[in-house]
């Protein structure tokens, strides 16, 4: 069988948390490989960063909005399918971190993780089957078969194998988990692929180098200590075989891979992108 250079011609593609990072250079990645592209961030101006950086060609609908309000989900599918008239691939991206010690979590913590990490994905993709499912059995009934479908979940090694001071969004990253096993059940009938990339220490701002004081972000009102000290990054990257932290053009490799045709036989797995640790 041939290559092709651009296998998602003629298909759209759904990214969540396109703004930056993993998500940012996903949509690239996809776009470079011919897709239409519905990029979703709560960040208006860093969706305008990644629509700078997409070959001038590539046919965008960029949505500025927070997933965790009521009907977000929801409201993105529409537009989507409303835009596109399909949406092909779904990768749910979107998230942050929020860390503490288990005794120091408090209640919005832990609601906090786990409704983006979590129940984000969860209304989304509910949303998508309101759409998929008819569409699915229009096709069965016309060809005997339905139109190959992915849907990748971003999870976390902290998900996998937990990570202290990470109960809740480890919590979140778990339950990706179980939503992707369950889905590529219950939507192999409707020739969906659900599969999840759980990523170990990849380079992005909530894992940037530090010295001395933690930077932070702000998110809807509060602002949240990120990165990792020298002396954690030191320790993380003895722990990695390949001696190194990953790029997120390379996260975004593992979630293409679980989106190209060749995977079409791959479903309800987890891939874990983590240079070996």
């Amino acid at each position: 069988m041939s290559w092709n250079p651009m296998p998602f011609s003629n298909q759209s593609v759904l990214v969540t948390g396109a703004g930056r990072g993993i998500g940012q250079a996903t949509a690239i990645k996809f776009a470079s490989a011919g897709a239409s592209l519905v990029l979703c961030d709560i960040d208006e101006s860093s969706l305008g960063e990644t629509k700078a950086l997409l070959p001038a060609e590539t046919e965008t609908l960029a949505l500025a909005m927070d997933l965790t309000v009521d009907q977000a989900p929801q409201a993105v599918m529409e537009a989507a399918i409303h835009r596109f008239g399909r949406v092909d691939v779904v990768v749910n991206n979107a998230g942050y971190i929020w860390n503490g010690a288990m005794h120091r979590h408090t209640d919005e913590q832990w609601w906090a993780m786990l409704e983006i990490h979590a129940t984000v994905p969860f209304k989304l993709l509910q949303a998508y089957a309101d759409w998929m499912i008819p569409q699915a059995k229009s096709e069965i009934a016309a060809s005997g078969t339905a139109l190959v479908r992915k849907v990748v979940n971003v999870s976390s090694v902290s998900g996998t194998l937990g990570s202290a001071t990470q109960v809740a969004y480890s919590s979140g990253k778990a339950a990706v988990l179980g939503l992707t096993k369950t889905l590529a059940k219950e939507w192999g009938r409707y020739n969906v692929q659900v599969n999840a990339v759980a990523f170990g220490h990849i380079e992005t701002r909530l894992t940037q180098p530090y010295e001395g004081a933690p930077p932070s972000i702000d998110h809807d009102g509060h602002r949240y200590k990120v990165g990792l000290s020298t002396d954690q990054l030191t320790h993380l990257e003895r722990t990695v075989p390949l001696g190194r932290a990953g790029q997120v053009e390379e996260a975004a490799g593992a979630i293409l891979l679980m989106a190209l045709p060749e995977s079409n036989y791959i479903t309800g797995e987890v891939l874990t992108c983590s240079g070996g640790a």
